[in-house]
């Protein structure tokens, strides 16, 4: 991911911003997005559906397929499962990001959210930080306690999940605020996951004040809520202090508010290929 964020950022990818269709039916609201992108390690695009009441009905909200393409012929190479692909590469860049911009001593966890994403990012955050306590919060109370039960952490409100947390992970469905700047310590880190349209938000306009990173200024100014409606500064893309193009400013509060992006799904999804051909290659 690191490898991915550091190319996009340098201008060596060739990613349109995502294009999304909205679905209103009966049954639910739902979005279709389509991401193309051509990286130096591949060419492909991910077709996903986000489906937010599939957590009512027991199946995963995000669903995705992964193209990959022969970018020296067109010739198709392989179509998989993109599911589990973007439950991992969206935890492994907010990894990259907390590497780079929590405190090196960072001890106490809190992850706002209990479905996929938060499990992912408490599995990825631990190969780049020692945690000693984590703490969960999930606007369902049962989720919160089930989640918490898990992982080996506890259950409180997000008030105190965040109060003297060294990393934050916002991973919820909300469409307003569920993290206040006012909560979070001065030097932590906030990966914002969650609240991947315009007009939803999971940070508040304070939290937005920090000192904000993100994957993608196009796709931030287009499809970040949290972004565009605080009217927040965007300080650098994360691949640009990843290449020591700009300073991280680690020691002061930062966001890296995450959007996923089309090189992320290519870069997994050729590691996947490239095992399988292996794999094939030796039977």
């Amino acid at each position: 991911m690191e490898k991915a964020l550091i190319e996009f950022s340098a201008g060596k990818v060739t990613q349109p911003v995502r294009s999304v269709i909205k679905v209103d039916v009966a049954a639910a609201t739902g979005f279709l997005g389509l991401m193309p992108a051509h990286a130096p390690d591949g060419l492909g695009l991910k077709a996903v559906t986000f489906y937010p009441s599939n957590a009512e009905r027991g199946i995963p909200t995000h669903m995705a397929t992964i193209f990959l393409v022969d970018p020296d012929t067109g010739t198709p190479l392989a179509i998989m499962d993109g599911r589990l692909i973007t439950e991992m590469r969206t935890a492994a860049a907010s990894a990259a990001a907390t590497k780079l911009l929590a405190p090196t001593d960072a001890k106490i966890l809190a992850i706002l959210g209990s479905g996929v994403q938060a499990r992912s990012h408490v599995d990825a955050l631990r190969l780049v930080r020692q945690f000693g306590e984590i703490r969960v919060w999930s606007p369902t109370k049962e989720h919160a306690e089930q989640f918490a039960k898990q992982i080996g952490g506890k259950a409180m409100s997000a008030e105190e999940a965040v109060r003297g947390a060294d990393v934050i992970v916002t991973t919820t469905n909300s469409k307003t605020p569920v993290l206040k700047g006012a909560w979070l310590k001065t030097g932590s880190h906030v990966n914002a996951i969650g609240a991947c349209r315009p007009d939803w938000r999971e940070l508040d306009d304070e939290a937005m004040s920090n000192v904000v990173f993100v994957d993608s200024r196009e796709g931030a100014l287009k499809e970040s809520g949290d972004v565009i409606l605080a009217g927040a500064k965007i300080y650098a893309e994360l691949g640009e202090a990843l290449a020591g193009k700009v300073p991280s400013r680690a020691s002061e509060t930062t966001i890296f508010k995450s959007l996923g992006m089309a090189v992320e799904d290519i870069a997994a999804a050729m590691l996947v290929y490239r095992s399988a051909a292996a794999a094939q290659h030796r039977h």
